[in-house]
Protein backbone atom coordinates (compact mmCIF):
# COMPACT_ATOMS: atom_id res chain seq x y z
CA UNK A 1 0.00 0.00 0.00
CA UNK A 2 1.37 3.40 -1.09
CA UNK A 3 1.03 6.45 1.71
CA UNK A 4 2.03 9.61 1.08
CA UNK A 5 5.44 9.15 1.88
CA UNK A 6 5.95 7.71 -1.71
CA UNK A 7 5.36 11.89 -2.71
CA UNK A 8 7.19 12.88 -0.29
CA UNK A 9 9.18 15.27 -3.56
CA UNK A 10 5.88 16.12 -4.26
CA UNK A 11 4.98 17.50 -1.00
CA UNK A 12 7.91 19.49 -0.61
CA UNK A 13 7.35 21.40 -3.58
CA UNK A 14 3.52 22.22 -2.54
CA UNK A 15 4.85 23.43 0.78
CA UNK A 16 6.89 25.85 -0.89
CA UNK A 17 3.64 27.39 -2.85
CA UNK A 18 1.88 27.60 0.02
CA UNK A 19 4.29 29.37 2.19
CA UNK A 20 4.25 31.79 -0.73
CA UNK A 21 0.35 32.34 -1.01
CA UNK A 22 0.26 32.54 2.72
CA UNK A 23 2.85 35.15 2.39
CA UNK A 24 0.25 37.11 -0.32
CA UNK A 25 -2.73 36.54 2.48
CA UNK A 26 -0.68 37.88 5.09
CA UNK A 27 -0.51 41.24 2.54
CA UNK A 28 -4.02 40.69 1.84
CA UNK A 29 -4.87 40.49 5.43
CA UNK A 30 -3.32 43.89 6.51
CA UNK A 31 -4.73 45.94 3.36
CA UNK A 32 -7.99 45.41 4.95
CA UNK A 33 -6.89 45.97 8.69
CA UNK A 34 -3.97 48.09 9.35
CA UNK A 35 -2.60 49.32 5.71
CA UNK A 36 -2.18 53.39 5.19
CA UNK A 37 -4.68 54.41 2.29
CA UNK A 38 -1.80 55.70 0.65
CA UNK A 39 -0.29 52.06 0.31
CA UNK A 40 -3.00 50.59 -1.79
CA UNK A 41 -1.33 50.63 -5.24
CA UNK A 42 2.11 49.13 -3.95
CA UNK A 43 0.19 46.53 -2.29
CA UNK A 44 -1.79 45.28 -5.08
CA UNK A 45 2.03 44.93 -6.68
CA UNK A 46 3.34 43.08 -4.45
CA UNK A 47 0.03 40.50 -3.94
CA UNK A 48 0.05 40.17 -8.23
CA UNK A 49 3.87 39.13 -7.93
CA UNK A 50 3.21 36.47 -5.19
CA UNK A 51 0.40 34.85 -6.56
CA UNK A 52 2.43 34.60 -9.58
CA UNK A 53 5.28 33.60 -8.45
CA UNK A 54 2.99 30.56 -6.60
CA UNK A 55 1.32 30.27 -9.89
CA UNK A 56 4.00 29.13 -12.28
CA UNK A 57 5.72 27.10 -8.98
CA UNK A 58 2.06 24.85 -9.29
CA UNK A 59 2.10 24.59 -13.32
CA UNK A 60 6.06 24.72 -13.87
CA UNK A 61 7.41 21.13 -15.26
CA UNK A 62 9.08 20.40 -12.14
CA UNK A 63 5.45 19.92 -10.90
CA UNK A 64 4.56 18.52 -13.71
CA UNK A 65 7.14 15.89 -13.69
CA UNK A 66 6.30 14.80 -9.94
CA UNK A 67 2.61 14.93 -10.53
CA UNK A 68 2.99 12.62 -14.20
CA UNK A 69 5.05 9.83 -11.90
CA UNK A 70 1.73 8.89 -10.28
CA UNK A 71 -0.92 9.86 -12.23
CA UNK A 72 -2.02 10.35 -15.83
CA UNK A 73 -2.04 14.28 -16.46
CA UNK A 74 -5.15 14.19 -19.03
CA UNK A 75 -7.54 12.22 -16.81
CA UNK A 76 -6.16 12.46 -13.35
CA UNK A 77 -6.74 8.82 -12.60
CA UNK A 78 -3.55 6.71 -10.49
CA UNK A 79 -0.89 5.12 -12.84
CA UNK A 80 -0.34 1.00 -12.03
CA UNK A 81 2.48 0.34 -10.48
CA UNK A 82 3.73 -2.70 -9.40
CA UNK A 83 0.43 -3.48 -8.62
CA UNK A 84 0.44 -1.60 -5.32
CA UNK A 85 -2.63 0.33 -4.35
CA UNK A 86 -2.42 4.19 -2.75
CA UNK A 87 -3.95 4.48 0.59
CA UNK A 88 -7.03 6.76 1.06
CA UNK A 89 -5.04 10.19 2.24
CA UNK A 90 -2.79 9.85 -0.39
CA UNK A 91 -5.19 8.65 -2.89
CA UNK A 92 -7.13 11.50 -2.04
CA UNK A 93 -4.14 14.18 -2.18
CA UNK A 94 -3.62 13.33 -5.78
CA UNK A 95 -6.42 13.92 -6.85
CA UNK A 96 -6.97 17.11 -5.29
CA UNK A 97 -3.61 18.51 -6.36
CA UNK A 98 -4.74 17.27 -9.83
CA UNK A 99 -7.70 19.33 -9.40
CA UNK A 100 -5.55 22.41 -8.41
CA UNK A 101 -2.95 21.59 -10.77
CA UNK A 102 -5.47 21.33 -14.14
CA UNK A 103 -6.92 23.99 -13.04
CA UNK A 104 -4.36 26.75 -12.55
CA UNK A 105 -2.77 24.97 -16.17
CA UNK A 106 -5.38 26.39 -17.79
CA UNK A 107 -4.96 30.25 -17.00
CA UNK A 108 -1.95 32.15 -17.46
CA UNK A 109 0.24 33.20 -15.15
CA UNK A 110 0.32 37.03 -16.73
CA UNK A 111 -3.62 36.71 -16.63
CA UNK A 112 -3.33 35.38 -12.46
CA UNK A 113 -1.21 38.72 -12.11
CA UNK A 114 -3.34 40.79 -13.99
CA UNK A 115 -6.43 39.75 -12.10
CA UNK A 116 -5.00 39.55 -8.28
CA UNK A 117 -3.69 43.26 -9.14
CA UNK A 118 -7.28 44.47 -10.22
CA UNK A 119 -8.93 42.77 -7.46
CA UNK A 120 -6.16 44.02 -5.00
CA UNK A 121 -7.34 47.87 -6.26
CA UNK A 122 -10.85 47.15 -6.52
CA UNK A 123 -11.47 46.17 -2.90
CA UNK A 124 -9.84 49.50 -2.12
CA UNK A 125 -12.30 51.80 -4.38
CA UNK A 126 -15.28 49.37 -3.07
CA UNK A 127 -14.55 50.33 0.41
CA UNK A 128 -14.28 53.79 0.12
CA UNK A 129 -17.18 53.60 -2.41
CA UNK A 130 -19.18 51.61 0.17
CA UNK A 131 -18.16 54.77 2.74
CA UNK A 132 -19.18 57.34 0.11
CA UNK A 133 -22.60 55.52 -0.87
CA UNK A 134 -20.93 56.30 -4.54
CA UNK A 135 -21.78 53.20 -6.90
CA UNK A 136 -20.25 55.22 -9.78
CA UNK A 137 -16.73 55.68 -8.68
CA UNK A 138 -16.76 51.88 -8.10
CA UNK A 139 -18.26 51.07 -11.50
CA UNK A 140 -14.91 51.25 -13.78
CA UNK A 141 -13.45 48.97 -11.33
CA UNK A 142 -16.62 46.44 -11.20
CA UNK A 143 -16.65 46.77 -14.84
CA UNK A 144 -12.58 45.55 -15.34
CA UNK A 145 -13.25 42.90 -12.75
CA UNK A 146 -15.95 41.73 -14.53
CA UNK A 147 -14.75 41.76 -17.89
CA UNK A 148 -11.61 39.94 -15.79
CA UNK A 149 -14.07 36.73 -14.73
CA UNK A 150 -15.44 36.37 -17.83
CA UNK A 151 -12.20 35.63 -19.49
CA UNK A 152 -11.25 33.25 -16.78
CA UNK A 153 -14.59 31.36 -17.28
CA UNK A 154 -13.32 30.96 -20.79
CA UNK A 155 -9.98 29.55 -19.25
CA UNK A 156 -11.15 26.93 -17.50
CA UNK A 157 -13.91 25.56 -19.81
CA UNK A 158 -17.54 24.74 -18.77
CA UNK A 159 -20.58 22.98 -19.73
CA UNK A 160 -23.83 25.06 -20.18
CA UNK A 161 -22.77 28.09 -18.51
CA UNK A 162 -19.94 30.08 -18.11
CA UNK A 163 -20.95 30.74 -14.91
CA UNK A 164 -20.04 26.90 -13.57
CA UNK A 165 -17.05 27.57 -14.22
CA UNK A 166 -16.71 29.96 -11.57
CA UNK A 167 -19.17 28.04 -9.40
CA UNK A 168 -16.95 25.00 -9.33
CA UNK A 169 -13.98 27.15 -7.71
CA UNK A 170 -15.75 27.52 -4.69
CA UNK A 171 -18.09 24.74 -4.23
CA UNK A 172 -16.28 21.57 -6.52
CA UNK A 173 -19.24 20.22 -8.47
CA UNK A 174 -21.93 22.41 -8.31
CA UNK A 175 -23.81 23.58 -11.50
CA UNK A 176 -26.50 26.27 -12.08
CA UNK A 177 -28.59 23.38 -12.95
CA UNK A 178 -28.08 21.92 -9.64
CA UNK A 179 -28.69 24.79 -7.68
CA UNK A 180 -31.77 26.07 -9.37
CA UNK A 181 -34.01 23.39 -8.04
CA UNK A 182 -32.62 23.82 -4.32
CA UNK A 183 -33.25 27.50 -4.62
CA UNK A 184 -36.65 26.71 -5.99
CA UNK A 185 -37.75 24.25 -2.84
CA UNK A 186 -36.64 26.76 -0.68
CA UNK A 187 -38.28 29.80 -2.34
CA UNK A 188 -41.77 27.85 -2.27
CA UNK A 189 -41.87 27.28 1.54
CA UNK A 190 -40.25 30.10 2.53
CA UNK A 191 -42.08 32.81 0.59
CA UNK A 192 -45.59 31.31 2.26
CA UNK A 193 -43.78 31.01 5.62
CA UNK A 194 -42.75 34.95 5.49
CA UNK A 195 -46.53 35.81 4.54
CA UNK A 196 -48.01 34.40 7.24
CA UNK A 197 -45.41 35.50 9.87
CA UNK A 198 -45.96 39.18 8.50
CA UNK A 199 -49.83 37.82 9.01
CA UNK A 200 -49.35 37.08 12.36
CA UNK A 201 -50.63 39.14 15.34
CA UNK A 202 -47.47 38.76 17.10
CA UNK A 203 -45.31 42.02 17.10
CA UNK A 204 -41.69 41.64 18.32
CA UNK A 205 -40.36 45.82 19.63
CA UNK A 206 -36.42 45.47 18.68
CA UNK A 207 -35.60 48.63 19.25
CA UNK A 208 -33.61 48.53 22.31
CA UNK A 209 -30.98 46.85 20.27
CA UNK A 210 -30.27 50.28 18.16
CA UNK A 211 -29.40 52.02 21.77
CA UNK A 212 -26.32 53.37 22.60
CA UNK A 213 -23.87 50.60 23.47
CA UNK A 214 -20.44 51.13 24.42
CA UNK A 215 -18.31 49.94 21.17
CA UNK A 216 -14.95 48.38 23.43
CA UNK A 217 -17.60 46.62 25.35
CA UNK A 218 -19.57 44.89 22.51
CA UNK A 219 -15.92 43.88 21.07
CA UNK A 220 -14.82 42.48 24.59
CA UNK A 221 -17.89 40.60 24.91
CA UNK A 222 -17.21 39.06 21.29
CA UNK A 223 -13.80 38.46 22.55
CA UNK A 224 -15.72 36.20 25.54
CA UNK A 225 -17.91 34.58 23.52
CA UNK A 226 -14.69 33.18 20.91
CA UNK A 227 -12.68 31.92 23.79
CA UNK A 228 -15.89 30.00 24.94
CA UNK A 229 -16.31 28.27 21.14
CA UNK A 230 -12.63 27.28 21.49
CA UNK A 231 -10.92 30.10 19.41
CA UNK A 232 -7.45 30.02 20.39
CA UNK A 233 -5.97 33.45 20.71
CA UNK A 234 -2.75 32.09 21.00
CA UNK A 235 -3.35 31.60 17.35
CA UNK A 236 -5.62 34.22 16.24
CA UNK A 237 -6.57 37.80 16.31
CA UNK A 238 -9.81 39.99 16.24
CA UNK A 239 -9.64 42.67 14.22
CA UNK A 240 -11.82 45.21 12.95
CA UNK A 241 -12.76 45.44 8.83
CA UNK A 242 -15.04 47.22 6.56
CA UNK A 243 -16.28 43.99 6.19
CA UNK A 244 -16.23 40.85 8.50
CA UNK A 245 -13.84 37.92 7.06
CA UNK A 246 -11.37 35.42 8.15
CA UNK A 247 -8.34 34.79 6.41
CA UNK A 248 -5.74 31.56 7.83
CA UNK A 249 -2.17 31.54 6.82
CA UNK A 250 -1.70 28.59 8.70
CA UNK A 251 -3.61 26.64 11.27
CA UNK A 252 -1.72 28.15 13.98
CA UNK A 253 -1.98 32.34 12.74
CA UNK A 254 -5.65 32.37 11.87
CA UNK A 255 -7.37 35.71 12.19
CA UNK A 256 -10.99 36.92 12.31
CA UNK A 257 -12.32 40.66 11.81
CA UNK A 258 -15.36 42.18 13.05
CA UNK A 259 -17.35 45.36 12.57
CA UNK A 260 -19.11 48.10 15.49
CA UNK A 261 -21.29 49.90 15.24
CA UNK A 262 -22.14 51.92 18.57
CA UNK A 263 -26.13 51.92 17.73
CA UNK A 264 -26.50 48.21 16.69
CA UNK A 265 -25.57 45.60 19.08
CA UNK A 266 -26.35 42.56 17.07
CA UNK A 267 -24.00 43.55 14.24
CA UNK A 268 -20.74 42.78 16.64
CA UNK A 269 -22.14 40.28 18.53
CA UNK A 270 -22.82 38.14 15.77
CA UNK A 271 -20.41 38.36 13.33
CA UNK A 272 -17.33 37.48 15.98
CA UNK A 273 -20.09 34.20 16.37
CA UNK A 274 -19.90 33.50 12.54
CA UNK A 275 -16.44 34.56 11.65
CA UNK A 276 -14.99 32.66 15.10
CA UNK A 277 -17.00 29.46 13.57
CA UNK A 278 -14.95 29.69 10.49
CA UNK A 279 -11.59 30.32 12.79
CA UNK A 280 -12.43 27.65 14.36
CA UNK A 281 -12.77 25.51 10.79
CA UNK A 282 -9.20 26.65 9.93
CA UNK A 283 -7.50 26.01 13.68
CA UNK A 284 -8.96 22.69 13.33
CA UNK A 285 -7.09 21.72 9.96
CA UNK A 286 -4.44 19.28 10.44
CA UNK A 287 -1.25 21.02 10.64
CA UNK A 288 1.07 18.10 9.88
CA UNK A 289 -1.16 18.43 6.32
CA UNK A 290 -0.47 22.39 6.11
CA UNK A 291 0.55 23.22 2.54
CA UNK A 292 -1.29 19.44 1.13
CA UNK A 293 -4.99 19.87 0.38
CA UNK A 294 -5.44 17.92 3.10
CA UNK A 295 -4.68 20.83 5.16
CA UNK A 296 -7.11 22.81 3.26
CA UNK A 297 -11.16 22.86 3.76
CA UNK A 298 -12.89 21.00 1.65
CA UNK A 299 -15.37 23.99 0.29
CA UNK A 300 -16.63 27.17 0.87
CA UNK A 301 -20.10 25.78 1.62
CA UNK A 302 -18.86 23.43 4.19
CA UNK A 303 -16.85 26.23 5.22
CA UNK A 304 -19.65 28.46 5.61
CA UNK A 305 -21.46 25.83 7.21
CA UNK A 306 -19.15 26.07 10.36
CA UNK A 307 -19.99 30.22 10.82
CA UNK A 308 -23.91 29.68 10.09
CA UNK A 309 -23.99 26.67 12.16
CA UNK A 310 -22.53 28.65 15.41
CA UNK A 311 -24.35 31.71 14.76
CA UNK A 312 -27.51 30.92 14.22
CA UNK A 313 -27.91 26.84 15.53
CA UNK A 314 -25.98 27.59 18.69
CA UNK A 315 -25.89 31.68 18.81
CA UNK A 316 -29.33 32.00 18.29
CA UNK A 317 -30.56 29.30 20.73
CA UNK A 318 -32.07 29.47 23.67
CA UNK A 319 -29.75 27.58 25.04
CA UNK A 320 -26.56 29.57 24.31
CA UNK A 321 -28.53 32.50 26.13
CA UNK A 322 -29.43 30.88 29.52
CA UNK A 323 -25.49 31.20 30.11
CA UNK A 324 -24.69 34.16 27.97
CA UNK A 325 -27.39 36.48 28.68
CA UNK A 326 -26.71 37.15 32.09
CA UNK A 327 -23.34 38.43 31.56
CA UNK A 328 -24.41 40.30 28.62
CA UNK A 329 -26.66 42.23 30.89
CA UNK A 330 -24.59 43.30 33.45
CA UNK A 331 -22.05 44.33 30.58
CA UNK A 332 -24.69 46.43 29.30
CA UNK A 333 -26.94 47.13 32.51
CA UNK A 334 -28.31 50.52 31.58
CA UNK A 335 -29.71 49.45 28.01
CA UNK A 336 -30.51 45.85 28.94
CA UNK A 337 -31.96 45.58 32.84
CA UNK A 338 -35.61 45.75 31.90
CA UNK A 339 -35.03 42.80 29.17
CA UNK A 340 -35.31 39.28 30.27
CA UNK A 341 -33.82 36.71 28.49
CA UNK A 342 -37.14 35.68 26.52
CA UNK A 343 -37.26 39.07 25.18
CA UNK A 344 -34.10 39.04 24.45
CA UNK A 345 -34.31 35.55 22.45
CA UNK A 346 -37.45 37.08 20.78
CA UNK A 347 -35.80 39.77 19.24
CA UNK A 348 -32.43 38.18 18.24
CA UNK A 349 -34.18 36.12 15.92
CA UNK A 350 -37.35 38.26 14.83
CA UNK A 351 -38.51 38.33 11.50
CA UNK A 352 -37.69 41.26 9.47
CA UNK A 353 -36.65 41.84 6.00
CA UNK A 354 -33.70 43.94 6.19
CA UNK A 355 -31.30 45.26 3.28
CA UNK A 356 -28.15 44.09 4.47
CA UNK A 357 -27.47 40.46 4.28
CA UNK A 358 -25.05 40.06 6.93
CA UNK A 359 -28.05 41.06 9.57
CA UNK A 360 -30.75 39.29 8.04
CA UNK A 361 -32.79 37.08 9.83
CA UNK A 362 -32.49 32.95 9.24
CA UNK A 363 -35.48 32.95 7.10
CA UNK A 364 -35.11 36.13 4.83
CA UNK A 365 -30.94 35.58 4.54
CA UNK A 366 -31.83 32.98 1.68
CA UNK A 367 -33.49 35.18 0.02
CA UNK A 368 -30.83 37.62 -0.36
CA UNK A 369 -28.47 34.91 -1.96
CA UNK A 370 -30.90 34.10 -4.14
CA UNK A 371 -30.84 38.02 -5.22
CA UNK A 372 -27.07 37.66 -5.59
CA UNK A 373 -27.06 34.43 -7.39
CA UNK A 374 -29.47 35.46 -10.20
CA UNK A 375 -27.89 38.69 -10.85
CA UNK A 376 -23.69 37.90 -10.78
CA UNK A 377 -25.24 34.59 -13.27
CA UNK A 378 -26.49 37.46 -15.57
CA UNK A 379 -23.56 39.95 -15.63
CA UNK A 380 -21.22 36.44 -16.17
CA UNK A 381 -22.97 35.60 -19.19
CA UNK A 382 -23.75 39.42 -20.19
CA UNK A 383 -27.55 39.44 -19.31
CA UNK A 384 -27.01 42.56 -17.41
CA UNK A 385 -24.49 45.74 -17.59
CA UNK A 386 -22.62 46.63 -14.40
CA UNK A 387 -24.11 50.16 -14.64
CA UNK A 388 -27.47 48.53 -14.59
CA UNK A 389 -26.83 47.47 -11.29
CA UNK A 390 -28.32 49.77 -8.84
CA UNK A 391 -31.42 49.26 -10.58
CA UNK A 392 -31.60 45.72 -11.16
CA UNK A 393 -30.55 45.19 -7.42
CA UNK A 394 -33.51 47.73 -5.95
CA UNK A 395 -35.82 45.48 -8.87
CA UNK A 396 -35.41 42.74 -7.11
CA UNK A 397 -35.19 43.76 -3.33
CA UNK A 398 -38.69 44.50 -3.88
CA UNK A 399 -39.87 41.69 -5.17
CA UNK A 400 -38.17 38.90 -2.37
CA UNK A 401 -37.93 41.64 0.40
CA UNK A 402 -40.47 44.04 -0.22
CA UNK A 403 -38.43 46.82 0.16
CA UNK A 404 -35.84 49.22 -1.29
CA UNK A 405 -32.77 50.77 -0.46
CA UNK A 406 -32.14 54.61 -0.56
CA UNK A 407 -28.29 54.36 -0.21
CA UNK A 408 -25.84 52.19 -2.45
CA UNK A 409 -24.04 51.15 0.62
CA UNK A 410 -27.03 49.61 1.75
CA UNK A 411 -27.73 48.16 -1.56
CA UNK A 412 -25.52 47.07 -4.44
CA UNK A 413 -22.18 48.23 -2.65
CA UNK A 414 -23.14 46.58 0.57
CA UNK A 415 -20.78 43.05 -0.11
CA UNK A 416 -16.90 42.88 -0.78
CA UNK A 417 -17.52 39.80 -2.97
CA UNK A 418 -17.37 41.22 -6.34
CA UNK A 419 -14.49 43.51 -5.72
CA UNK A 420 -12.17 40.67 -5.24
CA UNK A 421 -13.53 39.11 -8.14
CA UNK A 422 -15.42 36.42 -5.46
CA UNK A 423 -18.03 35.20 -8.79
CA UNK A 424 -19.75 32.14 -7.53
CA UNK A 425 -18.97 32.64 -3.98
CA UNK A 426 -22.38 33.66 -3.10
CA UNK A 427 -24.48 30.65 -3.83
CA UNK A 428 -22.55 29.03 -0.98
CA UNK A 429 -23.76 30.79 1.94
CA UNK A 430 -27.29 28.70 1.05
CA UNK A 431 -25.32 25.23 0.68
CA UNK A 432 -23.88 26.52 4.44
CA UNK A 433 -27.08 27.16 5.97
CA UNK A 434 -28.12 23.79 5.01
CA UNK A 435 -25.56 22.05 5.56
CA UNK A 436 -25.59 23.71 9.06
CA UNK A 437 -28.69 22.31 10.15
CA UNK A 438 -27.86 19.04 8.79
CA UNK A 439 -24.69 18.70 11.02
CA UNK A 440 -25.90 20.40 13.92
CA UNK A 441 -29.22 17.95 13.78
CA UNK A 442 -26.92 15.04 14.30
CA UNK A 443 -24.37 16.31 16.81
CA UNK A 444 -27.60 16.34 18.75
CA UNK A 445 -28.54 12.88 17.82
CA UNK A 446 -25.20 12.01 19.00
CA UNK A 447 -24.69 13.80 21.80
CA UNK A 448 -28.14 13.97 23.13
CA UNK A 449 -26.98 16.44 26.14
CA UNK A 450 -25.29 18.61 24.30
CA UNK A 451 -28.05 21.86 24.47
CA UNK A 452 -27.59 21.11 28.63
CA UNK A 453 -23.90 21.55 28.10
CA UNK A 454 -24.23 24.79 25.77
CA UNK A 455 -26.80 25.94 28.79
CA UNK A 456 -24.18 25.76 30.90
CA UNK A 457 -21.63 27.68 28.78
CA UNK A 458 -19.78 24.64 27.88
CA UNK A 459 -19.34 24.74 24.09
CA UNK A 460 -16.16 22.58 23.45
CA UNK A 461 -18.15 19.70 23.46
CA UNK A 462 -19.89 20.77 20.35
CA UNK A 463 -16.37 22.50 19.16
CA UNK A 464 -14.29 18.82 19.58
CA UNK A 465 -17.46 17.05 17.69
CA UNK A 466 -17.26 19.27 14.74
CA UNK A 467 -13.48 19.02 14.68
CA UNK A 468 -13.80 15.15 14.75
CA UNK A 469 -15.90 14.89 11.76
CA UNK A 470 -15.38 17.66 9.73
CA UNK A 471 -11.96 20.19 10.43
CA UNK A 472 -9.10 17.19 10.80
CA UNK A 473 -10.26 15.99 7.62
CA UNK A 474 -9.22 19.03 5.60
CA UNK A 475 -10.12 18.14 1.75
CA UNK A 476 -9.85 14.08 2.13
CA UNK A 477 -13.46 13.54 1.01
CA UNK A 478 -15.18 15.61 -1.43
CA UNK A 479 -18.63 17.67 -0.05
CA UNK A 480 -21.25 15.20 -0.88
CA UNK A 481 -18.84 12.75 0.42
CA UNK A 482 -18.11 14.32 3.59
CA UNK A 483 -22.02 14.90 4.38
CA UNK A 484 -22.87 11.25 3.86
CA UNK A 485 -19.81 10.20 6.41
CA UNK A 486 -21.36 12.38 8.97
CA UNK A 487 -25.32 13.00 8.98
CA UNK A 488 -25.59 9.34 6.16
CA UNK A 489 -27.01 10.88 3.55
CA UNK A 490 -26.26 13.66 1.03
CA UNK A 491 -26.88 17.38 1.28
CA UNK A 492 -30.87 17.89 1.91
CA UNK A 493 -33.41 20.89 2.19
CA UNK A 494 -35.63 19.37 4.91
CA UNK A 495 -34.04 19.49 8.20
CA UNK A 496 -33.47 23.46 7.19
CA UNK A 497 -36.73 23.71 6.44
CA UNK A 498 -38.25 21.54 8.98
CA UNK A 499 -35.68 24.25 11.59
CA UNK A 500 -37.21 27.12 10.61
CA UNK A 501 -40.56 26.00 10.06
CA UNK A 502 -40.47 24.88 13.39
CA UNK A 503 -38.55 27.87 15.28
CA UNK A 504 -40.44 30.46 13.58
CA UNK A 505 -44.08 28.76 13.83
CA UNK A 506 -43.58 28.70 17.72
CA UNK A 507 -42.37 32.17 18.17
CA UNK A 508 -44.74 33.82 16.16
CA UNK A 509 -47.62 31.49 16.92
CA UNK A 510 -48.32 30.60 13.62
CA UNK A 511 -50.45 27.00 15.26
CA UNK A 512 -52.88 29.44 16.78
CA UNK A 513 -53.30 31.46 13.38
Amino acid sequence: MKSLKTVEPLLNRLLDIQRINSAASVLSWDQETYMPAGGGTARAEQIATLQGIAHRHLVSSDTERLLGTWLDLQTGLPLEQDGELWDESSHSLLREVWRDYSRAKKLPSEFVMRLSRECSLAQQVWAEARTQNNFKSFLPNLRMVLSLKREEAQYLGFEGTSYNALLDVYEPGSTVDGLRPLFAQLKARLVPLLKRIQQSSVQIDDTFLYHAYDQARQLEFGRLVLIAMGYDFEKGRLDLSAHPFTTSFHPTDVRVTTRVYEHDLPSCLFSCIHEGGHGLYDQGLDPTHYGTPLGEAVSLGIHESQSRLWENCVGRSRAFWRFFYPILQATFHHQLRAVDMEQFYAVINRVKPSLIRVEADELTYNLHIMLRFEIEQDLIEGKANPEELPDIWSHKMKEYLGIVPSLDGDGVLQDVHWSMGAFGYFPTYTLGNLYAVQFYEQAKHEIPHIEEEIAAGQLMVLRRWLGHKIHRWGRMFTPDHLAQRVTGVSLNPEPFLRYIERKYGELYQLDKA
